[in-house]
This record gives structure tokens, sequence and C-alpha cells, in this order.
């Protein structure tokens, strides 16, 4: 056993109240939405928006997130098993939820909400929403890591995790440190969060329409390809790929953000009015 290593034994719950059972994972879900909602809000005040497409926005994100996380986990990994098994698709609190599929869920919601809320175009909520999205995409990792799941491949490097709680863990790696990708990924997203703010608050970068939802396409899912190659495959059928499917989904993405990068520079810079009072005030 190595020395070095870090013993992991955190309980995935929080604490139970009677039948009220609340858990790591669904408070990093909570207050990431939260705190998305009033950054988001802060955005729209700043620069005119009504404070009615808030709640409507966040109705739809919050949808889109769950269904398309669980239907992106049903038909990009476990599809054999849940065609057979159908009703299991509704069983969203056993577990199996896949960030590609949400971000699918959520440009979908955004393209309806656009068309029936905001009448502007979608890059116009985009640029806003992403900024957020980063930092709930870093807490629902520290949710990962406090469910002892999503680990990398054994490693000697001294800040290597031994993930007591997991059976998956005690079955490949017993006595071995493990990479801890939920960390690595956390801190990637924390900091395109901190990169975002600061291109949205001191730089003005929502005045090129496209430009901040490029850059969080091209880091975030480029961050995800490269900790890829460190974390165990998530289902049996990945073992003898060259990439796995979560590098494979994020090639489109990292690609479809580095044009909008250069289709949101290659356009006149928009100059904004900034009002810091909501239309509806």
């Amino acid at each position: 056993m190595l020395t070095s290593a870090i013993v992991w034994n955190a309980d995935p719950v929080l604490f139970t109240l009677g039948p009220i059972t609340v858990r790591w994972y669904g408070l990093m879900f909570a207050i990431g939405f939260l705190a998305g909602y009033e950054i988001v809000g802060r955005m729209f005040r700043h620069e005119g928006a009504p404070e009615r497409w808030l709640p409507i926005l966040l109705a739809w994100v919050v949808g889109a997130t769950l269904i398309g996380s669980r239907l992106g986990h049903v038909f990009f990994y476990e599809w054999d098993y849940y065609s057979a098994h159908p009703a299991q698709i509704l069983k969203i609190w056993e577990g199996g939820l896949a960030s590609h599929g949400g971000t699918i869920g959520i440009i979908l919601a955004v393209i309806l909400y656009s068309i029936f809320t905001t009448k502007r175009s979608p890059l116009w909520t985009f640029d806003r929403l992403v900024i957020p999205i980063a930092l709930v995409g870093g807490l629902i990792r520290l949710g990962n890591l406090m469910n002892s799941e999503i680990f990398g491949h054994a490693t000697d490097l001294p800040w290597g995790f031994m993930f007591l709680r997991s059976g998956e863990w005690h079955a490949l790696y017993e006595g071995q440190a493990c990479h801890p990708t939920q960390i690595y990924e956390a801190l990637c997203y924390f900091m395109l969060f901190g990169l975002l703010m600061w291109m949205y608050w001191k730089k003005n970068a929502e005045e090129r329409p496209g430009l901040i939802f490029g850059v969080f396409f091209t880091i975030l899912f480029s961050a995800r390809f490269l900790i890829e190659f460190v974390k165990n495959d998530q289902v049996a059928f990945e073992a003898d790929m060259a990439l796995n499917m979560g590098q494979l989904l994020s090639i489109p993405f990292i690609l479809i953000g580095i044009m909008l990068i250069i289709y949101s520079m290659l356009r006149p810079r928009q100059h904004l009015k900034f009002p810091n009072r909501y239309a509806d005030e």
C-alpha cells in the first residue's frame, strides 16, 4: 500500500432527517443552480433585460439538464441495457448522468427559450448562461468526489486517492492510489469560470456574440478530452477503443467552440448599453 496516498473515506450523505436524506451531490447541484441564478440575474440587470426572463430560463435549464443528462447516459453508454429495461430510464436517482447529453439538452432548451421568450439570437443567452454553467460543472465534480465515483487509473503521484467507499476501487485497485480526476476537472472548470467572468465583466466580451460561448466549449471540452486519458472507462465497451466515448463526444464541441471564436472575432464588435436596471423595474 502506498504510504503517501490520500485515504478517501468521505460519507456521500451529508445528513439524514427522518425520511429526508441530503447528499453532497444533490447539495452541490442545488448550490450551483442557485449561484447560477444570481449570476445570470446580475448580468440581465446589468444589460437591462427583463427580470421575468430569469425564472423561465431556470426552468428550461434545470429540466434540460436532468432530461438531457439522463438520456445522454442511456443512449451513449448503456443503450443495450435500457432498451431492454425502458422503465429503468425513469430511475434517475440510481445514477447514470452524462454531461454531453446535458449539454445537448441545454442547447435545445436555449434555442426554444430564445424563440418563445427573448426573441433574440440564441448566442445572446449562451454567452451569459455558460459562465455559471462552468461553476456548476466544477461543483458537480466535487459531488462526484464525495460519492467516490468517476476517478482515474492507478498512479504513484503523491496526490493519488484510495477510494475506500468505492466497490470499483476495491475490485480493480485494492491497495493502490488512483488519479482524483474529479478534482482535476473541478479545478479546470473553476478556472474557466474565473476566465469567463473576467471576459464578461472586465473586457465586455459579450459585445462579440459567440465569443464567450466559443471559449467555454473549446476549453471545457479540451480539458475533458485530456483528462479522459487517465480516467476509468464508464462502460465495458470502451476498453477496446483508442478514444473513449467521452473523448469522441467532446471533439465536435471543441470544433464548434473554435468556429464560434473565429466567427465572433471576424464580425464587427457591438456596442451595448448597460443601464444597470431590469427592463421591467
